[in-house]
């Protein structure tokens, strides 16, 4: 090949390499997202500090800088002591990314979150708030699920469990169920769930050979073993009751006092509900003949009674005469 012959062939490699860059894979769309979070949360960033930052050459970082420009992220570039890559002044993801509408949706989504309880949503709900323009945490609104005095280790336990879950790592406890037996629990922990105020754990329980739900703050002894394992949960699960505990559940015709309505309007959806002649209010429900039940009707006192069935009747009339004779 002569000289010309040579020239020309560079040249067209040099053509080659000048094409505008893309983004081809989901490796370099993070580090791109990276890279405006950083730049986002320091006034100055040189190449080098966020190549070592995104384990990347230099030369990546200014290829990446080159892609977010054309995007529309206005990046500056300052030469000299102090200076290095910056977003231009002012600029904030709000503005490019999020309606005002969107922001306070976030924000609302993050401090609903942290009232459940959920650890480190404080700390999320800071970092992201810091990243709009302008304070989004609105002084008329303020949402917490907890009940007073909620324990830290409610808090700790999701962590943990957390954990579990994701690395699928068996875990122990002791567990009070309904029924106001303590159980010894081996589990394969599959979702948290939280519903109705509280958080629910779904296991497979290796005693049962069956998948249970475990309410959190009957949890005691929480443990995390080294042993693993492979189990899924369905994809059809549900927390509706299952076929065989409607088949055992019960109708109850319940009759309150007026003067508790504010908390069966609490209890109940209004649909179950029917406001009698004399002010009373009757209520049609299904439950299970069991201590959970009968405890809870017991929960209103005075102001409760069971019309039908009969045999709930008696029952809950035992307990109430066991206990007043111990009062007698």
């Amino acid at each position: 090949m002569d000289g010309a012959g040579i020239l020309r062939t560079n040249e067209t490699m040099r053509r080659r390499k000048r094409k505008a860059p893309s983004v081809r894979c989901p490796m370099q769309i993070d580090r791109l997202i990276q890279i405006v979070f950083l730049l986002l949360s320091h006034e100055h960033r040189t190449a080098k500090q966020l190549a070592g930052e995104l384990c990347v050459s230099t030369r990546t970082i200014y290829r990446d800088i080159n892609i977010l420009s054309i995007a529309g992220i206005p990046i500056t570039s300052q030469k000299g002591y102090g200076g290095g890559l910056s977003l231009l002044q002012g600029f904030s993801l709000d503005k490019s990314y999020f309606t005002q509408a969107e922001q306070q949706n976030i924000v609302q989504a993050l401090q609903i979150l942290k009232s459940s309880n959920y650890p480190d949503a404080d700390k999320v709900l800071n970092k992201v708030a810091g990243l709009f323009s302008h304070n989004l945490q609105s002084s008329w609104l303020e949402i917490d699920f907890s009940y007073w005095g909620s324990p830290e280790k409610e808090r700790n336990h999701i962590a943990a469990l957390e954990r579990a879950i994701i690395n699928k790592y068996v875990i122990t406890f002791t567990y009070f169920n309904s029924e106001l037996t303590i159980t010894e629990q081996a589990a394969e922990p599959l979702k948290l769930i939280f519903k109705s105020h509280a958080w629910y754990l779904i296991a497979w329980s290796r005693h049962r050979q069956d998948i249970r739900t475990y309410k959190m703050s009957r949890i005691r002894k929480l443990r995390i073993t080294d042993q693993l394992f492979e189990r899924e949960l369905p994809a059809d699960f549900s927390l509706a009751p299952s076929r065989k505990e409607e088949c055992t559940a019960h109708t109850f015709i319940l009759r309150f006092s007026e003067k508790i309505a504010y908390k069966v309007y609490d209890e109940f959806q209004e649909k179950y509900i029917r406001k009698l002649e004399d002010g009373a209010l009757e209520v049609t429900f299904r439950y299970q003949f069991n201590n959970w039940t009968f405890l809870y009707l017991l929960s209103f006192g005075e102001y409760v009674e069971i019309i039908e069935p009969a045999e709930a009747r008696m029952i809950l009339k035992e307990k109430a005469r066991k206990i007043l004779s111990m009062y007698e």
